[in-house]
């Protein structure tokens, strides 16, 4: 992979916006049901915590499923993959849509989690492998850029469409995009030939190269430090900082709005500056940011512009994580690109789910302070993973 900022950027192809909407569909599916919860509860007639199992069973279906998939898939064409993917992931929700029993519903999340771990790293596969050179982290921040937006875009509408119709209008709506990108992209995306026929033993060669292993696990903490910050900063506004509620939404706007620009500032670090420098700034500086905000709960700040500007700037650093990282883990093997970024989704993902069992541990023995000071301590062991320098891709076998 090189990096030459002098030459002239290349538009933007609008199969690449294919990719957006498709994750973009896939981080709605995964968020949403945080918003129409206690509808689906009452009309399965289950508890809010059983109901709370549907996330779960999608959650580690997407994470286990993604590595399991990209293996499976590694010999057929990744627009073949990409395609087919949705087009499960489509039916999966419509039927949800349809069941009137919570078990149904219980299984039909884990084929959509399935369906969206073969689906989220083709699509990084894709950006990745047909991105001109010296555009990779462009290309992938508009692939992983989806995951971002649907926080702030797809996730309010869809539990609108929830609010206003039902909780089955949701999933319905989520399955007629999926399956709208799916016919376009069977129409637009280029084709990235599958691999050649070879030994499991080299099809797993990501899996056993510590270069990645390493950067899998930065990704790991990453996502226990960062994403448990974000899971608790709620409950931080609201109960440390005695903000009323409205002051939790605007908050979440503003790292919104912060998260988009970010996610488009990783890929222009990227691919100025290259994957390893990429990578120490925005986790170094994601560290020093949750040790600020930490330092600020510590000394009894308040909710006010101060905290508003760190949330900034942690938001700044937060969001632009994801193509920078998975930028320099496809980077070390670009022939098994897709197993490469679904280890950089289930590190991600793994990460997040430890994170939130730490944080809650946290939050209710030692204080509201103590979830960005420990997510700090996470990102500074990241940071020394990352520091490790890159192999070029032309040594790895």
């Amino acid at each position: 992979m090189t990096h030459d900022s002098g030459k002239p950027q290349r538009p933007l192809p609008g199969w690449l916006a294919l990719l957006f909407v498709a994750t973009l569909a896939l981080g709605t599916d995964e968020f949403v049901i945080s918003g129409i919860l206690p509808s689906v509860a009452i009309d399965f007639g289950v508890s809010a915590g059983h109901a709370g199992l549907l996330v779960t069973a999608f959650a580690l279906a997407f994470c286990l499923g993604s590595p399991i998939m990209a293996v499976a898939a590694d010999r057929i064409d990744k627009k073949t993959v990409l395609v087919g993917g949705l087009v499960v992931f489509a039916v999966a929700n419509g039927a949800t849509a349809a069941v009137t029993a919570f078990w149904p519903a219980i299984l039909l999340r884990v084929v959509a989690g399935v369906a969206a771990g073969a689906v989220s790293p083709t699509a990084m596969a894709i950006a990745g492998t047909r991105a001109p050179s010296g555009s990779e982290g462009r290309y992938l921040a508009v692939a992983t850029a989806g995951l971002t937006v649907a926080l702030f875009t797809g996730v309010p509408v869809g539990t609108w469409v929830g609010q206003v119709w039902s909780w089955r209008g949701t999933f319905i709506l989520i399955a007629v995009t999926a399956m709208l990108v799916a016919v376009l992209s069977a129409w637009l995306t280029p084709r990235v030939p599958g691999n050649d026929p070879t030994p499991l033993s080299t099809r797993l060669g990501p899996a056993r190269d510590w270069q990645v292993l390493s950067l899998v696990l930065a990704m790991l903490l990453c996502g226990a430090g960062g994403l448990t910050f974000y899971s608790f900063l709620g409950t931080i506004i609201e109960g440390e900082l005695g903000a009323d509620p409205s002051s939790i939404t605007w908050t979440l706007l503003l790292v919104g709005v912060v998260g988009v620009g970010a996610v488009f500032g990783g890929g222009f670090l990227t691919d100025s500056r290259g994957p390893r420098v990429g990578r120490l700034t925005i986790i170094g500086g994601h560290a020093i940011a949750l040790l600020a905000i930490g330092i600020h709960l510590t000394l009894g700040g308040g909710f006010g512009l101060r905290f508003l500007v760190l949330i900034g700037v942690w938001s700044l650093f937060a969001w632009a994580l994801s193509p920078v990282m998975q930028a320099s883990i496809i980077a070390v093997d670009p022939q098994r690109a897709m197993l490469a970024a679904s280890l950089g989704i289930s590190g991600l993902y793994g990460g997040a789910g430890i994170g939130a069992a730490v944080g809650g541990a946290l939050i209710d023995n030692l204080g509201a302070a103590s979830v960005p000071l420990t997510s700090s301590a996470f990102l500074s062991a990241a940071c020394l993973l990352a520091m490790r320098k890159d192999r070029p891709a032309a040594s790895v076998e």
